[in-house]
């Protein structure tokens, strides 16, 4: 399930691609209230947004996103978020 091309490529489509996730899933890593997504590795990205095509999360926002997005779309998606280092935890005070 990798589009055609290299790697460079592919993150610069799933960076294209990300622009309307980071309106809700915030690029700094930061949650709030939505999960951060940086950092995820491809099968866990790829397997989530299966879970809102199929419907087995239900999410409004999200199944409308995940069911709009072919396999290259969902696998440069996972190679850029998972390119992105994850955030860091925050420090306890």
């Amino acid at each position: 399930m990798r589009p055609a091309g290299d790697d460079a490529k592919i993150k610069s489509y799933g960076r294209h691609l990300a622009q309307e996730c980071t309106g809700c899933h915030r690029i700094d890593g930061v949650d709030n209230g939505i999960p951060s997504i940086l950092g995820w590795d491809a099968d866990r990205f790829v397997t989530t947004l299966r879970f809102y095509q199929a419907g087995a999360r239900t999410n409004p926002v999200m199944v409308s996103v995940a069911k709009s997005l072919d396999e290259d779309q969902l696998a440069a998606l996972a190679a850029y978020y998972g390119s992105l280092p994850k955030p860091q935890p925050k420090a306890k005070k």
